[in-house]
């Protein structure tokens, strides 16, 4: 059963189709704005108040456009295009000026590097393995500034065995319903999504989607591990939008890394 959850999770990468649709109406409760915030304030923190910034997994392009907004030099990178389709058509007639590029995060190429890099919304838990994991931190590294930054946000076990557990919602919207069936897998600290989604058409019927989403704790000492092997120094795990130590309730946690100052950068091929 597990692997079958595992194989779902390789292939959910490639399916935000009619997902990406109906994306922003899903993620409407997101704080966007303070995590833009957060970011920057992280950012500033260590000295880096303009210059090129990725976000990788940047779906709709929520948060490269406020991080744009701020006055860094965005590049969104997303494997679905159809996410992307949509990012760009909300960026049309700004002055954002965002690169967004269609690549797997796992294998992503840039012309060069950056001062920054963050991945947000739980996109890293999305990497089933550690072996997934290695390969993000490792172009991460590579592609960052000497001493640059890396900041992400994980979801945490606790969330996943205690909040959503095995339970349902349910969501009415005038553009649909949206339904999501948790599924948890203690053993291998998964969360299973098996969302059903009644798109409402323009002839006022209503279209089925289905899909799954896998997705998988961590816990921090791992996280550190990894990091420390992709020549990242890990500077801190903090509860979410806080500067304070993850707690037993913490839902999300955010992970600060800094590159170890390499000069001998392998552009990974």
């Amino acid at each position: 059963m597990i692997s079958e959850i595992f194989m779902k999770g390789a292939e959910v990468l490639d399916k935000y189709t009619d997902f990406a649709s109906v994306y922003d109406i899903l993620m409407s409760h997101i704080p966007y704005d303070e995590w833009a915030d957060y970011i920057e304030g992280i950012l500033r923190q260590y000295g880096i108040e303009k210059g090129l910034v990725l976000e990788l997994g940047c779906g709709t392009g929520a948060m490269t456009r406020r991080m744009a907004s701020k006055g860094y030099d965005m590049i969104g990178v997303d494997v679905s295009e159809e996410m992307l389709s949509h990012a760009r058509q909300r960026s049309e007639g700004t002055e954002d000026n965002i690169l967004y590029l269609c690549q797997d995060m796992r294998e992503f190429e840039l012309y060069g590097t950056v001062a920054a890099v963050f991945c947000v919304c739980d996109t890293i838990n999305y990497m089933l393995s550690q072996e997934d994991l290695s390969k993000v931190f490792n172009h991460v590294g590579n592609y960052l500034d000497s001493g640059g930054l890396f900041i992400f946000d994980m979801d945490t076990e606790y969330l996943y065995k205690e909040v959503l557990g095995d339970n349902i919602n349910i969501m009415n919207h005038e553009k649909g319903s949206f339904i999501w069936e948790n599924n948890f897998y203690p053993e291998d600290m998964i969360n299973e999504v098996n969302l059903t989604l009644f798109i409402k058409q323009d002839n006022s019927l209503y279209k089925k989607h289905e899909e799954t989403h896998v997705r998988k704790a961590y816990d921090i000492d791992t996280i550190r591990r990894l990091l420390d092997t992709a020549g990242l120094d890990m500077l801190g795990a903090y509860h979410e939008l806080t500067f304070e130590m993850p707690r037993g309730n913490s839902e999300r946690v955010y992970i600060v890394a800094k590159e170890r100052y390499r000069s001998n950068k392998l552009y990974i091929k």
